[in-house]
């Protein structure tokens, strides 16, 4: 795959990739361009529910690669995204009872890639993503996860919250990570299991973290007082993998 490919300029050429069923993250048009072709593009995206963003032109002559985006550039998913039966799946495939790493508004692509080199690594079947506020799988997320995009598969969901009450329905514990929980070793973590990561300054969200079962910290013995987002999930994802072993 030519990730250059990714960003997508141009009137005809936007909405050939709507029409073709290509997934675009985002989508950046002229702001207070009213004409035809630019409604018609409009229409198809929201039948995707994709991100539109109305910016000025010289935004667009900013993020265009081209010099020829017409008032309007997409951004498109490096890769195609799975649904959580995927997951299940995959799960079911391995003979293993279901881990999955959630994942609440991750803005920084190196760090979604390396959580889903992690996830890989450590076994999980997938990673959840939401559709807002979010990171989706860029081109630097695919570099960043060096290769693993090709064998773990990420679910972009509209609402996190739903989801985790949609996934305990169907068996599933929730544990999120926070510096005020108990200790991450004190906790059971067998069985199937989603491990909640927050955002990179404000942790897990308020409304998300109120529908995990658990609440686990990772003990800290120096002066700074948190770890970076990627490190933290590989760490206690490893406490999965070894209670798990065990």
């Amino acid at each position: 795959m030519r990730y250059e490919e990714l960003t997508i300029e141009g009137r005809n050429a936007v909405l050939e990739a709507f029409r073709s069923g290509k997934t675009i993250d985002k989508l950046f048009l002229l702001k207070g361009c009213q004409d035809g072709p630019i409604q018609t593009i409009i229409r198809e995206a929201k039948k995707t529910d994709t991100i539109l963003n109305f910016v000025t032109k010289e935004r667009l002559d900013q993020i265009s690669k081209t010099g020829k985006h017409q008032g309007v550039i997409a951004y498109s998913a490096a890769y195609e995204y799975a649904n959580i039966e995927d997951l299940f799946h995959i799960a079911e495939k391995r003979g293993e009872a279901p881990f999955f790493i959630l994942l609440d508004s991750i803005e920084d692509p190196h760090n979604l890639g390396a959580i889903i080199r992690t996830a890989n690594l450590a076994g999980a079947h997938g990673v959840i993503i939401p559709k807002r506020r979010a990171v989706g799988l860029t081109a630097t997320v695919a570099k960043a996860s060096a290769g693993a995009l090709n064998y773990t598969p990420v679910v972009k969901v509209t609402n996190l919250s739903r989801t985790i009450e949609e996934l305990k329905e169907k068996g599933l514990w929730f544990v999120c990570a926070d510096m005020n929980g108990d200790s991450m070793y004190q906790l059971n973590l067998t069985g199937p299991i989603g491990l909640v990561i927050g955002n990179e300054g404000e942790g897990v969200g308020r409304l998300v973290k109120e529908k995990c079962d658990m609440i686990a910290s990772i003990p800290m013995k120096g002066e700074i007082d948190s770890l970076n987002v990627s490190v933290a999930t590989g760490i206690l994802a490893y406490e999965i993998v070894r209670q798990r072993m065990q």
